[in-house]
Order: C-alpha cells, then sequence, then structure tokens
C-alpha cells in the first residue's frame, strides 16, 4: 500500500518510514502541509501529524478532506479531547496519540481499510484537481482557466470520478453507470474515452488507473 507520511520530526519519521517498508508499504515522507496536500491524491493511505511548520494539521486535514476521501489516520502529541474531536469531525478515519506502537498503528490502519473508503459527497458541485476545474452541475472543464471541450461521454466518465474523488471505480461500474452495459468490460470503448480525457486535458494523471481494479481521480500531474 502506498502511505504519504506527514511528519516534520526526521527521528520519528525515519523510524516510522521502516516499521512501514517492514510491513510492506511503500512510503512517501511530507514534512510541510502543502507537500502533503500536493502528494494526498497518489497514495492510498495517509498518516498526517497536527504539528507541521507551515500550516495547521488541522487546516490541512480540512483542505485534503475537500478534494480527497484517501484513508487518514492522525498521529499527534495532542491528548486533548477537544482536539481528538476536531480531527474525527475535520474527516480522520482515526486518531492515535503519540508515543505509540508501531504494531497498534499498523491494527488501526488494518482497521480503517476494512472499513472501505468513505463516499465523500460534492457540495458545492466543483472539484478542483491542481489546475483542472470540473464543474459537475454546468458539464464544464477547465484547465488553467481555458475551457476543454469534452464529448458527452467523457465528462459523465470524470463526472463519475469526480463526484467522490480518491474512490477507485471499477471498470464494470463505470461501464454500467456510463454506458449502461457492464458487459462492454471486454471491449476498449472506456480506454478509449480515459485516453481522450488526458489528451484533451493535458494532465495525463487526472485519470489513475489502477490495474486490474479500476479508476480513479487523480492528482492531474
Amino acid at each position: 500500500m502506498r502511505v504519504l507520511l506527514v511528519e516534520d520530526d526526521d527521528r520519528l519519521a525515519s523510524a516510522l518510514t521502516t516499521a512501514l517498508a517492514r510491513h510492506g508499504h511503500q512510503v512517501t515522507r511530507a514534512g510541510l502541509a502543502v507537500d502533503a496536500l500536493r502528494l494526498a491524491g497518489g497514495v492510498d493511505f495517509v498518516l498526517l501529524d497536527l504539528g507541521l511548520p507551515d500550516m495547521d494539521g488541522l487546516d490541512a486535514l480540512r483542505r485534503l478532506r475537500r478534494v480527497s476521501a484517501v484513508p487518514l489516520i492522525v498521529v499527534t502529541a495532542r491528548t486533548q479531547e477537544r482536539e481528538v474531536l476536531r480531527g474525527l469531525r475535520s474527516g480522520a478515519d482515526d486518531y492515535l496519540v503519540k508515543p505509540f506502537r508501531t504494531v497498534e498503528l499498523m491494527a488501526r490502519m488494518e482497521a480503517v481499510m476494512r472499513r472501505g473508503t468513505r463516499p465523500m459527497p460534492v457540495r458545492d458541485h466543483v472539484v478542483c484537481v491542481g489546475d483542472v476545474r470540473i464543474d459537475l452541475e454546468a458539464r464544464q472543464v477547465t484547465v488553467a482557466g481555458e475551457p476543454v471541450t469534452l464529448t458527452r461521454r467523457e465528462f459523465d466518465v470524470l463526472a463519475l470520478l469526480a463526484r467522490e474523488p480518491g474512490v477507485v471505480r471499477s471498470r464494470e461500474e463505470i461501464l454500467d453507470e456510463v454506458w449502461g452495459d457492464p458487459l462492454l468490460s471486454a471491449s476498449r470503448s472506456l480506454d478509449v474515452h480515459v485516453a481522450g480525457l488526458r489528451s484533451k486535458t493535458g494532465r495525463p494523471g487526472l485519470v489513475e488507473t489502477l490495474r486490474g481494479t479500476g479508476y480513479r481521480l487523480g492528482p492531474a500531474g
């Protein structure tokens, strides 16, 4: 599993990276909130410290939850009940107070993954990924402020992924919802439309392929 570790303490980050790698995880470390927000779209799990030097971790969590439903555990030294409640209400799937045992962290990560990815409702009908703006209501897409013309089905595929950022959609699910026929999974119709989205937006990472699983909205890089 690809894990984003957001921790500014070098010693703790090194120890956690080693422990996570020992359990088979691929770890990317970010010491700043701004880097965490940039990288979160390309991982499967986030471990977030709240005491970051450039932004309060709770603010970073709220910003992240506007664009991603990636599973996330807060790992922090803040023990006050108010902080715990704020973390959970801001979108954390769990809250773990330092110091903690590695075995407990792994167990909590497994428990969060068993619950599945939370759906993230889009309240304002606009989803932004990098410089890509997707207006679900107006059915318009812009890249760096410039309009992009998509076919009806290209937009339908993108909109399906954008409504729940971070959630993986299987090929069969997309074909069923957009084409009305999950049996089309043997064809290359979906692949052609995904390729069209990547080409027309100029953002090959906007739609991320998970081999053998499906697609999800990516970081747009």
